[in-house]
């Protein structure tokens, strides 16, 4: 059988104060600014900030909701950890550039022989660099980050649940991972050719209370895996329904890809992703991501109420505009394009949010 899912597309979570967040991200992730957007549901306005490496491309996004209104509360049934994937012999100079900034982090570590470290958000969201000499992506680039020790895009993520035998039967049943690996309390599942953008990891964490699935500062929200269009994204309700995962959501049209959602049995909330045309760059220059608000043309005409609500911000300088060319060649403007909204026949919904106010 052939699934629509290919790897990963992007992992989002709720962070704390806005420029917090971006500068935590762009100084130190290293990574660059790629969107400035709004939650599209909900009553209040929060942000929806886009990070990626120099070609923004699926399966290095990360994105984030500042989310100051509510604490989350950490435990199973989340992403425990984001990882990102590093060249091979760097884990010296991040663990170096961690301490630097002051980052809490749990030191060089491995894991299927591969090395790690695990570094804290300022909102106590988990993250991960980890050592890949297979990793050909193309990283941004920063005055502190040179492009040989840069962060790729993702290696996958960890996911901590108190069982595993369910959720790892969702990834290979619904979605065509498979089992490549146990050591301790993981087990490795991957997909396709497996390695970066294409694994999965389960913590089996049986004593760990249940964490909580709203919109909550310091807490991860969902896994996005890619795949390649409005159809496959129907296609792959139809695998959801057949094996009996009845509560996916319908295509929604989040503007830059078209997305549906399913919670796997574990608790983490899994969503399918379709990148639309144009990618990231459909609302403003490939050169110039990330250097103002965008607002998705159902809420541009409220752009002033809207902006009122929000925390100023600043980008940094190093984020662009860039030059065409900084990144690999032929990724820009519509080259992640998929076939979402083009003769596909189906008809993505968006909500018509009212706002009643911001993240205070």
């Amino acid at each position: 059988m052939n699934y629509p899912a290919t790897g990963l597309h992007h992992v989002t979570a709720c962070a704390g104060a806005a420029q917090q967040d971006i500068d935590f991200f762009t100084q130190v992730v290293g990574q660059r600014m790629i969107k400035q957007t709004i939650l599209f549901d909900g009553r209040y306005a929060h942000y929806h900030l886009y990070y990626s490496n120099a070609n923004a491309e699926p399966g290095t996004v990360m994105t984030t909701f500042p989310y100051k209104r509510i604490k989350g509360r950490k435990g199973s049934g989340q992403i425990s950890a984001t990882t990102y994937t590093v060249p091979k012999g760097t884990a010296s100079f991040w663990l170096d550039h961690l301490n630097k900034h002051k980052i809490e982090n749990q030191g060089l570590k491995e894991r299927f022989g591969q090395k790690f470290i695990r570094f804290s958000h300022p909102s106590g969201l988990e993250f991960e660099v980890m050592e890949d000499p297979a990793e050909k992506r193309v990283g941004w680039v920063t005055p502190e980050i040179s492009q040989d020790v840069s962060v790729r895009g993702f290696h996958g993520v960890v996911l901590s649940v108190r069982e595993t035998g369910e959720t790892e039967r969702f990834f290979v049943d619904a979605l065509g991972f498979r089992k490549t690996g146990n050591e301790g309390p993981y087990t490795r599942l991957e997909t396709g050719v497996g390695g970066a953008a294409k694994t999965i990891v389960l913590l089996h964490e049986p004593e760990k209370a249940a964490g909580s699935w709203i919109f909550g500062e310091g807490t991860p929200h969902h896994v996005a895996l890619n795949v390649a269009s409005d159809e496959a994204l129907a296609e792959q309700k139809g695998i959801y329904d057949e094996l009996g995962y009845t509560d996916c959501s319908e295509i929604k049209d989040r503007n830059y890809f078209h997305s549906i959602y399913c919670r796997c049995p574990g608790g983490i909330l899994v969503e399918c992703a379709a990148t639309a045309e144009g990618g990231f760059a459909r609302d403003e220059p490939f050169d110039q991501l990330g250097t103002s608000l965008l607002l998705p043309p159902w809420f541009e005409e409220r752009r002033a109420e809207i902006v009122a609500m929000l925390e100023p911000i600043r980008v940094p300088e190093a984020n662009g505009p860039v030059k065409m060319g900084v990144a690999a060649p032929g990724v820009g403007p519509g080259a992640a394009a998929s076939k979402t909204g083009t003769g596909s026949g189906i008809t993505p919904s968006h909500r018509d949010a009212t706002f009643i106010g911001g993240d205070k």
